[in-house]
């Protein structure tokens, strides 16, 4: 696409036509603004291109149709080419009556058709006209441009934000659990890797980049309802008793209340995520989770991905009450079902992301997260 120059340079008028005399009566009509325009010509198609190819402010083209070396048609198919015609009005000045001409001539894109002879202040109103349209129509796009940069921006910021908020939040989280440091940051790596593999291997599930991205962030809080856990069950340094892990299994609920307490929209995409992996991550597709025994497809995608990359990272990491497994075995005691059941398609997916999985503990420290 051609680059438009600065708007102090003059601008340019360009007028094609193999007679002299039209081109002199064309150029006639805007000499009363010399400031203004800087007023170019060409006798032919072929000079008109180069004046269009040497001068970067030309704010419209009168263009004569039948022309020696090149007509004013091939002029026109070198501007569609080059994606020129909604930049440079152009008004075809033309001899011929013939309604075909015309609308191929239309069909180019030019803003008009003037035939001859030609009324020379008919072309001048029209002109002037044709150049204050597109001049407004340039405006209002770089306005346009300008205010969908801003809002960009805006974005980004905002992101950035609840990104440190909802980093701050899980790790507070995170720092009153036994659990290792970094537990947040490696389930929002897993979850986007099986994310990943989900959306290229199983496309039933329609999931698109910007929802990969949003369920990854969202993964940070699925443990959040942890804050509401008393310490001595929370902290307990060894295994927790029935009563103790009945305790516990309500960090899932309490997480929920607290989004609904303090997520003001809660109408947005983002929301739902955090609440559905928020609730029901421990959820098993037999139906022997928690807290809502939810079975199978009812359990929401998003909370299905985080469960399993929980799990793993709850196997291969060291606890109070146990040590850690090797890789090997907690891949291996998750695809046999010992730590309860999962799709046959999320275990695809961790099959497929296998040897990602294993390489986390190597890479962690090199890793963005953001």
């Amino acid at each position: 696409m051609k680059t438009m120059v600065n708007g102090m340079n003059k601008q340019q008028v360009l007028i094609v036509d193999d007679e002299e005399l039209n081109r002199a009566i064309l150029m006639e009509m805007f000499k009363e603004v010399p400031e203004k325009y800087t007023l170019i010509e060409a006798e032919n198609g072929l000079n008109a291109v180069r004046q269009i190819e040497s001068n970067d402010n030309i704010v419209l083209i009168l263009l004569d149709v039948v022309m020696p070396v090149m007509d004013g048609f091939k002029v026109l198919e070198y501007m569609k080419e080059h994606d020129l015609l909604d930049e440079i009005p152009v008004i075809l000045i033309t001899g011929e009556t013939i309604k075909d001409s015309e609308d191929k001539a239309y069909s180019f894109g030019v803003a008009d058709v003037i035939h001859k002879p030609f009324y020379p202040h008919i072309v001048k109103r029209r002109s002037r006209n044709i150049i204050e349209l597109y001049q407004n129509k340039r405006n209002m796009e770089l306005r346009l441009k300008e205010q969908e940069e801003a809002i960009r921006e805006q974005e980004r910021e905002i992101r950035e934000t609840n990104e440190f908020m909802i980093d701050a939040l899980s790790s507070v989280v995170e720092s009153r659990s036994a659990e290792t440091g970094d537990h947040t940051k490696r389930i929002k790596y897993y979850t986007r890797i099986m994310l990943n593999y989900l959306m290229r291997h199983f496309p039933r599930y329609g999931l698109t980049p910007v929802q990969v991205d949003a369920i990854a962030r969202a993964s940070v809080l699925h443990d959040i309802g942890k804050i509401g856990i008393p310490d001595a069950v929370l902290l307990k340094p060894g295994r927790l008793t029935a009563e103790e892990y009945e305790i516990m299994k309500n960090h899932t609920v309490i997480g929920c209340d607290i989004l609904e307490k303090f997520y003001r929209n809660q109408t947005t995409e983002f929301y739902r995520y955090c609440y559905d992996i928020c609730r029901h991550h421990h959820e098993r597709w037999d139906g022997r989770g928690y807290p809502d025994h939810l079975a199978g497809e009812d359990i929401p995608i998003s909370a299905q991905i985080v469960a399993i990359a929980d799990v793993y990272d709850a196997l291969v990491s060291p606890r109070v009450y146990k040590g850690s497994y090797t890789n090997d075995k907690a891949f291996d005691m998750i695809m046999n079902g010992e730590c309860g059941q999962f799709s046959p398609d999320i275990l695809e997916c961790f099959k497929l992301a296998k040897e990602d999985f294993f390489n986390i503990m190597e890479v962690i420290g090199a890793v963005d997260f953001s």
